[in-house]
Formats: C-alpha cells, sequence, structure tokens
C-alpha cells in the first residue's frame, strides 16, 4: 500500500499542483480583506489590457474562425482522431450534448434572459439604428462562431495528440511540442502549463460568479425568503460538493448521463416558451433577422475597434468575450478532443458547428426574444426595471415571472443550471486534474484526491470575488487580464497542430 502511494505521489507534478494553489488562497485572502482595493486594481489592469492591446484579442477571434474553415474544408478534415478505421464511440446526440454542456455553463440561461437588455441599454446601440434592429444581433455574434472556433480548433489539435500521436502529457504545453521541441520539457513548458492553469481559474472565476445569483434570486423567488451573500457562497459549496463533485468522481459516464439530462431540459425549456409563452411569432421573426444581419455584417462586428472611444462597446463587450473564452479554452477542447476519439478532423469541426452553435443560437434567439418580444409590444418595461434597479437577476425572475406556470418554469431553470453547473465542471476539474500529473497513460485517470483537490480549488476564487462584491465589470477584467497570455499560446498550439498534421500526412498513405 505505502508503495503504490509512494508511486503515486511520484507521478503528481507538485509545482502545477501547489502554485496555483498558493496563489489562489492568496488571492481569496486579498478579496476578504481588502475588497474594495482589489477591486479597484482589477479595473485598472482591465482598462490596460483591453482598452490598450484590444485589437490584440480581436485579431485572434477572427483569425481562428477563418482557420476552422480552412483545416475543415482541407486536406487535414480526412484525419481519424484515433485509428484510421475507428468508429466515434460516442452517438451523434451524446457526444454533442457533453460538447455543449461542457462548453458553455449555467450562464448561457443568464445572458439568454438578459443579454439583450445590456445592449438596448449602451449607447452603441443608439449609434447603429434601433433596438429592435441591433439588440438582439449581438448575442447571436457574441456567442456563436469566433468562440466556438476557439473551442473547436483546439479540440482537433488536442485530439490529434492525444489519439494519434497518442503522448501521455495531457498538458498545454505538450500540445506545443512540434514546434518547442526539447523546450516543452523545461521552463518554456512548465510557463506555459501554470498560464493554462491561471486562465482556467480565471474563467471558473468569472462563470461562476456570474451566473450563481440567479439561482439563489429564483430560490428566494420561489420560497420567499432574502438570500445574502453568505448564502451565495453556501450554494456554490452544496453544488459544488454535492452534483458535480459527485458525478466528476464517477468520470465519464457519469458526465454523459448528466449532459443528457441537461440537454432534456434545456430544449424542453426553450420549447415551452417558444410554444406557450405567447411571442412565437416575433421570436422567429425577429430571430431570422438577427441572425441574417449578424451574418451579413459578421467582418465588421468582428473587426470594430470604435478607435474614437464613442462607446466602448467593443472594449466593454467583444473584447471581453474573445477573452472569456480564451480562458475556457484551456478545459473544454481538451474535453472536446477526449471525446472526439473516432471522428475525423472535419466531423468535429463541423459537427461542432452544427450542435454547438445550433442549440446556442435557438437558446438566445427563443429565451432572448421572447423578453424583448414582451418589450417591444408594450407588455413589459424590463429595460426601465433594470435603469431604476441595476439588478439584472431581479429583473430575469420578473420575465420569468411572466411565463405560464411561472414556479413551475423557475424550478426548471433552477434544476437546469445546476445541471449545466454540474456537467461543464466535472470537465474542467477533471482537465485540471491532469495537469497535477506528469504523464497520464490512455485511458488513464487522475486519483479521486486529485479530483477533489481541484473541484475544491475551482470554487475558491469565485466565492472570494462574490464577497467582495465584484461588479460585472471587475468580474470580466479576471478573464481579460488571464486571456492575454494565453492568447499567445493559442496561436503557437494552433501552429503546431498544422506543423505536426503536415508531417503526419507525409508519412500515411495516399488517399488521406
Amino acid at each position: 500500500m505505502n508503495t503504490n502511494q509512494s508511486a503515486e505521489r511520484s507521478k503528481i507534478d507538485w509545482m502545477i499542483t501547489l502554485v496555483p494553489l498558493a496563489i489562489v488562497v492568496a488571492l481569496c485572502i486579498v478579496f476578504f480583506f481588502a475588497p474594495e482595493q482589489s477591486n479597484v486594481v482589477l479595473s485598472r489592469i482591465r482598462f490596460f489590457f483591453g482598452d490598450t492591446f484590444g485589437t490584440y484579442y480581436l485579431v485572434i477571434g477572427l483569425g481562428i474562425f477563418l482557420l476552422s474553415l480552412y483545416i475543415a474544408g482541407s486536406k487535414y478534415g480526412n484525419i481519424v482522431l484515433g485509428e484510421a478505421n475507428e468508429r466515434p464511440k460516442y452517438s451523434f446526440f451524446a457526444w454533442g450534448s457533453m460538447m455543449f454542456t461542457c462548453g458553455l455553463a449555467a450562464d448561457i440561461l443568464f445572458y439568454s434572459f438578459s443579454e439583450w437588455v445590456l445592449y438596448a441599454t449602451d449607447p452603441h446601440i443608439a449609434e447603429m439604428g434601433s433596438v429592435q434592429d441591433w439588440a438582439g444581433v449581438y448575442p447571436l455574434f457574441h456567442w456563436s462562431f469566433i468562440p466556438w472556433a476557439f473551442y473547436l480548433v483546439l479540440a482537433v489539435a488536442f485530439g490529434f495528440m492525444l489519439h494519434v500521436r497518442k503522448r501521455s502529457r495531457q498538458k498545454y504545453s505538450e500540445a506545443c511540442r512540434p514546434i518547442l521541441g526539447r523546450h516543452t520539457d523545461g521552463w518554456a513548458g512548465r510557463i506555459i502549463d501554470l498560464l493554462a492553469v491561471f486562465a482556467l481559474l480565471a474563467g471558473t472565476a468569472t462563470t461562476f460568479s456570474v451566473a450563481t445569483p440567479l439561482m439563489t434570486a429564483i430560490i428566494g423567488e420561489l420560497f420567499h425568503v432574502t438570500l445574502s451573500r453568505t448564502t451565495i457562497n453556501i450554494v456554490i459549496l452544496l453544488i459544488t460538493c454535492a452534483v458535480y463533485t459527485y458525478s466528476l468522481l464517477h468520470g465519464f459516464k457519469g458526465i454523459s448521463v448528466l449532459a443528457n439530462i441537461c440537454i432534456y431540459m434545456f430544449f424542453g425549456l426553450i420549447a415551452f416558451v417558444l410554444a406557450f409563452g405567447g411571442e412565437m411569432r416575433y421570436i422567429v421573426e425577429t430571430g431570422l433577422s438577427s441572425l441574417g444581419r449578424m451574418v451579413q455584417n459578421f467582418i465588421e462586428l468582428s473587426t470594430f475597434t470604435d478607435p474614437l472611444r464613442t462607446s466602448n462597446f467593443p472594449q466593454t463587450w467583444t473584447i471581453y468575450y474573445w477573452a472569456y473564452w480564451m480562458v475556457w479554452c484551456v478545459a473544454a477542447p481538451f474535453f472536446i478532443g477526449s471525446i472526439s476519439r473516432g471522428r475525423t478532423v472535419r466531423q468535429t469541426i463541423l459537427g461542432g458547428y452544427v450542435f454547438g452553435v445550433g442549440s446556442t443560437l435557438t437558446s438566445f434567439i427563443v429565451l432572448g426574444n421572447y423578453s424583448m418580444g414582451q418589450q417591444m409590444t408594450g407588455k413589459a418595461d424590463f429595460i426601465a426595471l433594470y435603469n431604476e434597479t441595476g439588478d439584472l437577476y431581479g429583473m430575469i425572475v420578473s420575465i420569468l415571472k411572466t411565463l405560464p406556470c411561472a414556479p413551475l418554469v423557475m424550478a426548471v431553470v433552477l434544476v437546469t443550471m445546476i445541471a449545466f453547473y454540474a456537467t461543464s465542471f466535472d470537465s474542467i476539474a477533471l482537465t485540471a486534474s491532469c495537469y497535477s500529473y506528469h504523464t497520464l497513460k490512455d485511458g488513464e485517470q487522475p486519483h479521486k484526491g486529485i479530483q477533489l483537490l481541484w473541484c475544491i480549488l475551482l470554487i475558491l476564487l469565485p466565492i472570494a470575488l462574490l464577497f467582495a462584491e465584484s461588479s460585472m465589470n471587475n468580474l470580466q477584467s479576471v478573464s481579460i487580464v488571464a486571456a492575454f497570455p494565453i492568447g499567445a499560446v493559442i496561436v503557437l498550439i494552433v501552429a503546431s497542430f498544422l506543423k505536426d498534421a503536415k508531417n503526419y500526412m507525409q508519412t500515411q498513405k495516399p488517399e488521406l
């Protein structure tokens, strides 16, 4: 027994495990004991990266999207992520469900209901035209092709590394080996892995901190209680320990079952709102118009920098979102790459766009346009409510209360958010656990104790941010700062994949 424990400990990369732990604990102490000062510092750092280097994020985002189309349509698209004749391990629906729920946490429900209001109150919408024409366009743009391009391009790079090259180091640095060579095992590789772990923690912190208060607002409405910040933290702990930690420790089978439950509830909610919300015609027509306007203006939206800073719209939103997806790219693509074994590169990218982008657009078109339809037809005034209170969570509860069987709908939203959290954070914690090992054999899972450690580590920073009463702006800052260095690493990984895939294809049969 002692020999086994010693062997297990020798496999653990203590630097990658303990350094992030120490830094997260230090940051939590700062947020707990100096909340106001820490928020000021976050705001200043966000301005520096988001305003001064904003073009950097925009160029990477558009470049990755265009590259995804090239890879899918080129000879690289024929590469099978596994053996040449291997069949996919999961059905398209099971694969798509796990991919979608791991890539988009519970914040998709939070933003689907509320994001159009944030744009409707932004001066940039007035510059472009009317709320009707543009408030529904930006949610589709910020959550569709470029975000999923980040995921899918890196997913095929990681899938190629894991299933074709069969490398045993499941880390960001390993994906850079074709270019870094022996430096992957030195300080260059260590720095890349530390940056990846910090980005992972930042993405988790942003997601948990933004969406969790909606869950407590719904609980308060359902049970007629007023919930304090302490209660919010307890909710986080209960969800983490009781739900996603349990399912994580049951491996991919538990994640798959939970993902299927989550996706059924998610689409059930969307179908109910569409069929019984009373805004079906408005939802369909506005959704189609917004989708067309987004596609027609895609390049312009992707490259708008607001050089005169008349509204700071791209700095506030587009740059934040691309940074947000960059930090989530540390975990989600690894998970997608892992479950994509047996699929070709083309099937992974195009299938990901069909299921991932299709599901995302459906959520924003139906849930967002339902409340916007209420607003534009004069049945409710959610913009005025938000301007008066500044409370997005209370506004979303007000939106839910306009639906038939409102208490039941709120209960479904609550349970669906928990399921989303469970599935997405399962994949994050599983990926993070792999970083704690020097090597892992194909199919080998991290020790359950290491997985539990990461489950706890991932929730500390969100709790600290909630305790410090960080604003939406400062929560976004965490992702923008962490994404700056990880953006360069993403470019390096993509270049490494193209180089390695080219070498691989030169050694294969002509039909590849």
